[in-house]
């Protein structure tokens, strides 16, 4: 059966519903699933938990999720550069777990390696110990982490063949290799879609047998997300 569909419309079917668990990759603006996204949006799925390093910009990424309230809870390690999320979270209508951003994507690896918790050093003493059960090594305090694990995973990739097998390209290898690992369902979102045999083995960062749908997207916008300059002293 072909893991290829012809639109993201048409790849989520089946696999988005109200009240899902949703990983979303990259980090930043980079190496996010722009395509997915917009698809997402136009589904009006609700209610989405939503796993992801940050929330997108205001009109980028998970904002627009955010902005037309398809998000009740993010599970993130950094929100800070969303004005409607801050403002959706003081007003109480959407949830936040917070989590140090090593800590997730090791709560992320351990959910697609089929560990359901580990002990960590990291938060603990702190608020982010909170409720959570605590134990010593060695003359340390750790904490339990538990593993996390999606209904659906979106990732994006720089070239990926019509096996699912995917190459990110540079900081997109952050998040997305892991969450493609922790779906239930994974669907790719790649720039080039080639054929297999095309990609060099040795490349290849995420192995196709953890992606179940795969589709080639196009149009994207090299944002940047902020942008310094100096005058010239000429």
């Amino acid at each position: 059966m072909s893991k290829v569909y012809l639109n993201c419309k048409e790849a989520l079917k089946g696999t988005a519903f109200d009240g899902m668990t949703l990983m979303c990759g990259g980090f930043g603006l980079c190496g996010i699933p722009e395509r997915m996204i917009d698809a997402l949006k136009e589904s009006k799925i609700k209610n989405i938990t939503a796993i992801s390093n940050n929330a997108g910009i205001d009109g980028a990424g998970l904002g627009l999720l955010l902005e037309t309230k398809q998000i009740s809870k993010m599970i993130s390690s950094y929100v800070g550069e969303n004005k409607i999320f801050a403002e959706q979270y003081l007003n109480g209508e959407i949830e936040l777990e917070f989590n140090p951003q090593g800590t997730l994507a090791e709560r992320i690896r351990a959910g697609g390696a089929g560990i359901p918790a580990f002990y960590t050093p990291t938060g603990a003493g702190t608020k982010i110990s909170e409720g959570k059960e605590s134990r010593k090594f060695e003359g340390r305090e750790y904490i339990m982490e538990k593993g996390l694990r999606a209904d659906l995973s979106i990732v994006k990739a720089w070239k990926g063949d019509t096996e699912g097998n995917l190459i990110y390209k540079k900081t997109a290898r952050n998040f997305n290799p892991l969450m493609a690992t922790a779906g239930n369902v994974t669907i790719a979102e790649v720039e080039y879609l080639v054929e297999p045999g095309e990609l060099n083995a040795d490349q290849i960062h995420t192995p196709g047998i953890f992606i179940q749908r795969i589709i080639e997207g196009s149009h994207y916008d090299k944002r940047i997300e902020n942008l310094t300059t100096r005058k010239d002293n000429v």
